[in-house]
Order: C-alpha cells, then structure tokens, then sequence
C-alpha cells in the first residue's frame, strides 16, 4: 500500500451556497458517435463527463464501482471524464480507500466532507468541484448498473437536457423488492405528484438517483434540497428542456447496509412543501387575492342586501348565489386587466374575452359551490355567525379559483 504523503490529495468541498458554477467551453453538441472518434484522436483533451459517486460506510463497494464505471467509460471516453467520490467523513473510511485508489485510477478524484452530511449536498459538492459540461450522479453501491451511464451519455448527445435512468420504463424494474418497499415507493411518488404535479409528472421516476444533466441547465440555479432526492430539486429549479429516459433494473446490493429509514421519507415530504413554496407564483397571487377583496365587498354588501330580515329577508343559500355570480363578474374584469394581462394581451379579441369569462364563470361557480357548502358547514356545526362563516367560505374558495383558472384559463398554449 502506497504512503499516505504520497497520496494525491483530496478535493476541497466548497462552503455556502449551493450553487454550481457555470461552465465556459468550446464544446457543441456533438453526437455519441464524433465523441468516440474525438476521443480517439486527441486523448488529451479536456474533461466533458464528470460522474459523481456521493458515499457513506461503502468501503466494501467503492473499489468495484469506480472499476466498472471506468472500464465502461474507457471504450468512449479515455481522459474525458472524471469520476468525483464524495464521501460523508465514513467510519469504514471510504475516503480513504478512494483515495488510495486515485493512484491507479487517473480519472479519479475523491472528496471528504466533515462539516456536512446527506447524499443531495454531496452530489451538488461534487458537482461545484467537476469540470465537465456533463454532470451525473450514480450511487456507490452497485444497485446502479454503470453499463447504463453510456445509454444515457447517447440521450445527451441527441439533445435531452436531462437524462434520467428509470425503473418504471418498459425496459425497468426492480430485482427482489417486497411488497411493502414497492407500496411505499409508489406512495411516495403518488404523494409527489399531488404536491408537485408539473414536477414530478414529467418524469415516470422521480425517485431515482441515477441521472445525467447538462451544466448549463443548472449552472447559476441556487438549489436546496432537503435529503435524498436530488433530481427532484434539479427539475423543479434548474431550467429543464427536454427530458430523456433510459430503463434499468434496479439491484439489491451485494455488501453494506442500505441507507433507507422513515428519516428519509419525512425528508422528502419536507422537501416537496418546501418546493412547492418556491414554486407558487406569490407575486400574481397576490393581485388576485386584491381583487378577490374587492369581490368580497360586493358579496358582503349584497349578501346583507339580500339576506338581512330587515331588508329582503331571503334565504341565506339564495342570496348567497346572487351575491357570488356578482361578485364573479367583478373579479373577472379586474382579473383580466390586471392579474392576468399578460396573458390576456396574447388572446386578444371579444371572441376570446367571451370564452375566458365563460371559463372563469365555470371555474368560479364550481368555486361558489365549494364556498356555500363551506358556508353552511362552518355556519351550522362550528361558527353561528353568518358574516365570519362566508369570509372563511371566499377564503377556501379564493385558492380553489387562483389555481384552477392559472392552469386552465389565463394560459397559453
């Protein structure tokens, strides 16, 4: 075994924000094809593929990965890729091994942080250290076939932003999952999908860690996830184009202990809110929720015309209805001149106007339903006082309408 003072030595982690620079390089898209064919003729030219292999307790693992990935990577690549091991400061000393092993292993680089922990910060470490215009992730303990990591090179090379290796694809799977660890996989991804639809549903495998993506697409994005899931985090704050997939079947591991506890699913949940903060359009809601005020108002007022026994006197559910269907027409003038006028300016015409109200009208009635029955159910069993039981109503009725009308109807296509 080498001295350890002849060691090469270790990558710095980077401190502060997550953010990955960007990449300045003359490089154009190039097919798989010209790849292997630059490679062969100038085998010194400079870093295009950097891999990432975020690890914690893999001593029993690194050495195997880091030869199968570099024998696979040869037959294309030679010296244009770099393997970047960032190690979480391992009791087993994973660090260590790999580090000993950069000596045969030229493409080799390893990172050992011990002021910070989780496998999403790690890739993104390793990420701010590569210095290729590809980044990948591949986890360390073999459950990952690296065979796959060319397939997905080849969807880069035609054009995908980012490419994805999948176990719910045609050609995926798993290898010996029980039925719980399956149920608890799909849950989580179910779960995903009604917190973060437009994110999680562009992908059949948003759970997976093994990917590829073009700097450029997540350089300067200031990312912050929460646990394991880093694609999820890529999708929702990088700027993603086009999104390619690749089947693989997902192994059991052969040495180590897997790193999966209840701590990692409460994670996700953490980092799906959290995203789902980041991702909601604060700015618009707010003018819609102003308008919304003034939509109150006009519901109030005529609400207490209608409904007051000193006045008309009529039914608390018919007056309700009259003073919502105004109320409507109110908010959609305001909505259509000031929330959305941006996407009204690019549906111009009375045909087009006449279509938004009648979607508006739509969605908005569907809303009104929402908020009688809310009314009645807060007036009758829990606050017996009219005016506070219809403002909590408009207040569960004002979210439904924001976001069903943003994805529905002040949109382009």
């Amino acid at each position: 075994m080498p001295d350890q003072k002849s060691l090469k030595p270790l990558l710095i982690p980077a401190s502060g924000s997550l953010i990955v620079p960007p990449l300045f390089s003359n490089l154009t898209e190039i097919s798989l094809k010209n790849l292997i064919q630059q490679t062969a003729e100038a085998s010194q030219s400079e870093i295009w593929f950097s891999l990432v292999l975020p690890t914690y307790n893999e001593a029993e693992n690194i050495e195997r990965v880091v030869n199968k990935l570099c024998e696979v990577l040869d037959r294309v690549l030679s010296q244009r890729y770099e393997l970047i091991v960032v190690d979480d400061n391992s009791p087993d000393l994973t660090w260590q091994i790999a580090q000993k092993l950069m000596e045969h292993y030229s493409q080799l680089q390893v990172m050992r942080r011990q002021y910070e922990r989780g496998l999403s910060t790690a890739v993104i470490r390793g990420w701010q250290s590569a210095r290729g215009e590809i980044l990948g992730v591949i986890d360390a303990d073999l459950q990952h076939p690296p065979e796959s990591v060319l397939e997905l090179l080849g969807k880069i090379c035609l054009g995908a932003d980012l490419a994805v290796a999948s176990r719910h694809t045609e050609e995926g799977g798993v290898s010996d999952w029980s039925f719980m660890r399956r149920f608890l996989s799909r849950g989580a991804q179910t779960v995903g999908l009604l917190i973060l639809p437009n994110t999680i549903g562009k992908i059949s495998d948003p759970m997976s860690g093994y990917f590829l993506v073009r700097r450029k697409a997540i350089a300067e994005c200031k990312l912050d996830p929460v646990g394991y899931k880093i694609l999820i985090e890529v999708i929702a704050r990088g700027n993603i184009g086009r999104i390619a997939e690749v089947g693989y079947v997902f192994q059991e591991r052969l040495d180590g202990e897997s790193k999966v506890t209840w701590r990692q699913y409460k994670d996700y949940i953490h980092h799906l809110l959290r995203l789902r903060i980041y991702l909601w359009p604060f700015s618009r809601f707010i003018r819609f929720g102003i308008v919304g005020l003034s939509g109150v108002f006009v519901d109030m007022i005529v609400l207490y015309l209608l409904s007051d026994p000193t006045t008309l006197g009529l039914g608390l559910t018919r007056s309700k209805f009259v003073a919502g269907e105004l109320a409507i027409l109110n908010n959609f003038v305001w909505n259509d001149r000031w929330t959305f006028s941006d996407y009204s300016r690019k549906q111009k015409g009375r045909s087009k106007l006449l279509r938004r109200f009648c979607k508006f009208n739509i969605v908005c009635l569907a809303g009104l339903f929402i908020n009688v029955l809310t009314l009645n159910l807060v007036f009758n069993f829990f606050l017996p006082n009219r005016y506070l039981a219809n403002l909590i109503a408009i207040v569960v009725a004002t979210l439904w309408n924001f976001w069903v009308n943003l994805k529905l109807n002040w949109r382009t296509t």
